[in-house]
């Protein structure tokens, strides 16, 4: 791993807060998203914010700060690998570490559905607007849409995304939208990856906003993985592979991936907990095969 001073990093906070605006305003920034393989590989780590720590079996992985910013210092390392998706907070850390020169810089945009919340899908902006990406001259924002027909809640965050949508796209910033239909079930929130749900979801993402011309999809493989090709159909949007957490089974998501990646609307991969948190503690073995499969 990637050795991380936490004790520096506070320091900084402490008496230099402006050194963040000063990374930010340094950092060498790439000339578009795709980088020379004409392919998009990005790791996310955004899912603390919305409280899920999570990893598998493992409930608290990710509540380790320091050891977080290690793992992604270290995969970000990796030959391949074009950026990073996360909140300010975890941007923040790897600015000031000089991690994010040459790369891909994605702020999550809405974290307010907190994972297990009454109100999660009233999934609130809470994180970067389209003024704070702009400003400190990253090269993306992404945004989560869940969608459940049966909770009023779905049409406040379907209205709030489309305005994100528009006011990316006003400061020609791509937008990545994850789009899911989905349903409670004994009090918890399940997402439907069924065919028909995930082509809905897309269709839905695709109409937000003014304009589409800055928006791509966040797209999870289908339960079927055979009705892929179907699903991505639907739309003429450039799409991204999410990874979620493979349950273990790496070597199952890894040939999902596989074969999603060959269809022609599919730019790239988005993954987080399984490239970060392999079963076998392999950082960089697991982010270097996931790099091969584009």
């Amino acid at each position: 791993m990637s050795r991380v001073d936490i004790g520096e990093l506070v320091g900084i906070r402490t008496r230099h807060p402006e050194a963040v605006a000063e990374a930010a305003g340094r950092r060498r920034r790439r000339s578009g998203l795709l980088g020379d393989s004409g392919r998009l590989m990005i790791v996310a780590a955004d899912h603390p914010a919305r409280g899920a720590f999570a990893v598998g079996d493992r409930p608290h992985a990710m509540a380790n700060r320091l050891d977080l910013l290690e793992r992604l210092c270290l995969a970000l390392s990796r030959p391949g690998v074009d950026g990073v998706l996360a909140t300010a907070d975890i941007l923040d850390d790897l600015l000031l570490l000089g991690a994010l020169d040459d790369k891909v810089v994605m702020g999550s945009m809405n974290r307010g559905g907190l994972a297990g919340a009454s109100f999660e899908l009233d999934d609130r902006f809470t994180g970067h607007r389209a003024s704070d990406l702009d400003r400190l001259g990253f090269d993306a924002g992404k945004l989560l849409l869940r969608i459940d027909y049966d909770d009023p809640a779905s049409l406040d965050t379907l209205a709030a995304a489309a305005r994100a949508v528009d006011e990316m796209a006003e400061r020609q910033l791509p937008v990545f939208v994850e789009p899911f239909i989905c349903h409670r079930r004994d009090g918890l929130l399940r997402n439907d990856l069924g065919a028909e749900a995930v082509a809905r979801s897309l269709a839905i993402a695709s109409g937000l906003g003014g304009t589409s011309a800055y928006t791509w999809l966040k797209v999870p493989v289908t339960e079927d993985p055979d009705d892929m090709r179907t699903v991505m159909e639907t739309s003429t949007l450039p799409a991204v592979l999410l990874g979620g957490d493979t349950g273990g089974d790496r070597d199952t998501a890894y040939e999902r991936w596989r074969a999603a990646l060959r269809l022609p609307t599919v730019q790239g991969l988005v993954a987080g907990r399984a490239l970060l948190y392999p079963a076998d503690g392999d950082v960089a073995g697991a982010v270097d095969t996931a790099v091969g499969l584009l």
